[in-house]
């Protein structure tokens, strides 16, 4: 049986006003000394989710955060593409969001797009930025490729294994 976490230390985040580096560790810290493979904690407006171990067929995409001091804002001449899910029957590597999220197709609102249908990418190329707790993380293609679809529209909220993109290798 897991343990409940300990109420945050004053100066840490007092309720309401979202989660310090130490409230994560101590809530990763959790996962790992339990049989607990999840566990999703809402403080305020903002959410962790810490998930072990997953499916082995689709490794995680390689993160890099880059902390910012403003969140990056969707451009305004940016029509919102519908999201949809991948056909599982179709060919190619799936992206998906290594944690929960927002979805920003380029750096910043004046900046363009990452990665477009079509465009050939490579191993390593940074396809977009997931925010998460104030942190822009970009998620990096995992194959030589083209991209094949854009699952998700720019400036939306992502979960957990959401997929992104469909790349094509080669």
């Amino acid at each position: 049986m897991a343990r409940s976490p300990k109420q945050p230390a004053a100066g840490r985040g007092a309720p309401g006003q979202g989660f310090s580096f130490d409230d994560v560790k101590l809530l990763v810290r959790l996962v790992e000394e339990s049989a607990v493979t999840h566990i999703a904690w809402r403080r305020g407006s903002e959410k962790v989710v810490i998930r072990r171990g997953g499916d082995a067929a689709a490794p995680a995409a390689p993160v890099r955060a880059v902390p910012v001091t403003a969140p990056v804002a969707p451009p305004p001449h940016a029509a919102p593409a519908a999201p949809r899910e991948a056909r599982p029957d179709a060919p190619g590597v799936v992206v998906s969001s290594p944690f929960v999220g927002t979805f920003y197709r380029s750096p910043s609102p004046d900046a363009p797009p990452f990665a477009e249908v079509g465009q050939k990418v490579k191993k390593g190329q940074t396809l977009c930025i997931i925010e998460a707790m104030k942190l822009m993380n970009e998620i990096e293609c995992e194959v030589d490729g083209t991209v094949a679809e854009i699952l998700v529209a720019n400036g939306t909220a992502v979960e957990f294994g959401e997929e992104l993109f469909r790349i094509l290798p080669g």
